[in-house]
């Protein structure tokens, strides 16, 4: 028989929990929950701001469990926990393993069939200046420079990387899966494969395909100051906002490549392809 669905521990009492656990996962849980948990909602998106839990690695190689973080914000007394964003997120990542579970084909095909008829492009130098931070767009090189040299990425840019490639570029999502899988930290194949569905539009409750991040206003938007691409971009760092976030009027004296895409060029491109979706 099919396992329980692993999401099942909202509906669960939480186990008996050791009082004394040893270990960083341990130690970063308790910080977020005391430090973090209130304003999570409000500072998640925010990519330069320590908003989010960072235990997505530990929960990927199973040094702490989606139990055990409900248990301790159970415990923690903050008076609205069952309702908040975060373990809404915890369950989301638990969907995830459903679906594979489910539908162990989404690996490398779309949930949805009708998305075998998407008409993806193969365009080797443009993937690689995605992976390399090369595009042109201060926030998609920022993030894809900070995965390269940490393993790690802020979600709300990784969401902006993904939609770049796929909606953008129109490069299969399997590539930046693949990409994601071999770099980051935290990979795990079923949320990997949830997260770059969902960018698609081809998984399940996915982004509408008419949802084109535009990197130039998700920067301004989420990083208001460019203090995240300076950090990650230094050709960048004798720049300010606003001028650090539009490409067209970023100074290139000093190697910075030009957009390698025109945002509303590749929007309506990308429009135009989803109608073959339809068909």
């Amino acid at each position: 028989p099919p396992p329980p669905p692993l999401f099942f521990f909202m509906q669960t009492p939480a186990y008996e929990i050791p009082l004394r656990l040893v270990g960083s996962e341990m130690c970063i849980r308790d910080r977020f929950i005391n430090d973090s948990f209130n304003d999570y909602a409000k500072i998640r998106n925010f990519p330069n701001t320590k908003g989010t839990s960072r235990l997505s690695p530990h929960l990927r190689f199973g040094e702490i469990s989606p139990r055990q973080i409900k248990h301790s914000l159970e415990q923690s007394g903050h008076a609205h926990w069952k309702e908040s964003h975060y373990l809404s997120e915890i369950g989301w990542r638990e969907f995830g393993y459903h679906l594979l579970y489910h539908f162990p084909h989404t690996v490398r095909e779309p949930l949805r069939p009708q998305f075998n008829r998407f008409p993806w492009k193969e365009n080797s130098p443009q993937l690689r200046s995605w992976q390399k931070g090369q595009t042109g767009y201060p926030l998609v090189d920022a993030g894809m420079r900070e995965l390269w040299a940490t393993g790690w990425m802020h979600n709300r840019v990784r969401m902006v990387v993904a939609s770049f490639l796929v909606k953008h570029l129109l490069i299969h999502w399997r590539h930046g899966a693949d990409w994601f899988w071999d770099t980051l930290v935290d990979a795990d194949l079923a949320s990997n494969t949830q997260g770059w569905q969902w960018t698609a539009g081809s998984g399940a409750d996915a982004a509408p395909y008419f949802r084109i991040f535009n990197p130039t206003t998700q920067a301004i938007k989420f990083d208001p100051e460019g203090d995240y691409i300076r950090k990650w971009v230094p050709e960048l760092r004798h720049m300010s906002a606003p001028d650090i976030f539009e490409p067209s009027k970023v100074d290139r004296g000093q190697n910075y490549p030009n957009p390698i895409v025109d945002h509303s060029d590749a929007r309506d491109r990308a429009l135009k392809a989803y109608e073959k979706t339809k068909a």
